[in-house]
């Protein structure tokens, strides 16, 4: 039997970009809950609650990024072009933030500590609506004439993907608070639990919004989701979407820790499915397909080989490194 490797490389792709979206965006999200709490011993431990982590966490974005440029150039090609201004955007504010991250243990004066929480903030809002532009004009369709980018400087900025900026932003600002229930305690714990349940709120609103204009984007997504008999096996994303909201409801109620977050996960996944469900196969909707923008099979095979040894430990070295952080954060606690 043939491997079908275009297929399994876009799986593990799609495993690292995910892996990114809600590793990195729950410290987003505590990022941009710094604007909803001022105290400043309770932004110590909510950084505190991310510092043994964070940095790790992008590891998965220079994975996906890698292996789209190594596996499927085409994509890379076309897609680097049309989203030129909003990735370097993205990338700056990341590195922004990540200096800020340090540098606000560092300042010795109050209005220094307010300018490093300021940019730490900053950083994170800008990460997170940048990239969701990205993904709302990925989503929308890229022009493209032959194998070369077609379209114009600005393509990426438009209603839906400012939409989608902001459904985004909310949605990390959710799993961040839902991070913060599972691992802080008193008064911090009690001030981000009711913003969950209102960014929680939120998202599930965005998530319908976002769904609702992308059948008048495209005649495909409507027959992915609208016409028997795709209609039959894609209804099961948003049962599943009320499914794990009601529980997450329940949980809230029940003052439970842990099992908010995992909520919120479960609906980023789904999330993520609904959008595979509605762009499968193209890897550069509407044109280009997986096997399209595939590099050669020897290629993929040499570069499949390195990745069965690289992703294992990869996944080791996440679960370790949250394993040995396991456990509540304390005011006062942390390596800093």
């Amino acid at each position: 039997m043939t491997l079908d490797l275009p297929l399994i490389w876009a799986l593990l792709i799609a495993l690292a970009v995910f892996m990114y979206v809600v590793m990195d965006g729950f410290d987003l999200g505590v990022g941009i809950l710094f604007a909803a709490v001022g105290d400043r011993e309770d932004r110590n431990t909510m950084v505190n609650s991310i510092a043994p982590v964070w940095d790790g966490n992008e590891t998965w974005l220079v994975l996906g990024g890698g292996g789209l440029f190594a596996v499927f150039p085409l994509a890379y090609a076309t897609l680097l072009p049309a989203f030129y201004m909003p990735l370097t955007l993205m990338l700056l504010a990341l590195v922004f933030r990540g200096v800020s991250f340090e540098m606000r243990f560092r300042s010795r004066t109050a209005a220094g500590q307010a300018w490093w929480d300021r940019a730490f903030s900053w950083g994170s809002y800008a990460a997170a609506a940048f990239q969701g532009l990205c993904l709302g004009a990925f989503v929308q369709g890229v022009k493209v004439d032959g194998r070369v980018y077609a379209g114009g400087w600005w393509d990426w900025l438009s209603p839906f993907s400012v939409l989608t900026a902001a459904a985004l932003i909310t949605g990390y600002g959710w799993l961040g608070a839902c991070w913060l229930i599972w691992k802080t305690e008193g008064t911090l714990q009690a001030r981000v639990r009711p913003l969950a349940s209102t960014l929680g709120l939120a998202t599930l609103g965005f998530i319908g919004a976002v769904s609702l204009a992308m059948l008048f984007l495209s005649a495909a997504f409507r027959e992915r989701w609208l016409e028997f008999p795709h209609a039959a096996g894609a209804a099961a994303v948003p049962l599943l979407v009320l499914l794990l909201a009601w529980r997450f409801r329940l949980a809230q109620q029940r003052r439970e820790e842990g099992t908010p977050f995992l909520c919120a996960l479960g609906v980023f996944l789904l999330a993520y499915v609904g959008l595979g469900v509605s762009a499968w196969p193209m890897i550069v909707p509407p044109t280009i397909s997986i096997w399209q923008a595939a590099a050669p099979p020897s290629s993929q095979a040499f570069l499949l080989a390195g990745a069965v040894v690289l992703l294992p430990i990869i996944l080791c070295y996440t679960a370790y490194v949250y394993w040995l952080f396991r456990g509540k954060v304390r005011a006062g606690q942390g390596y800093h």
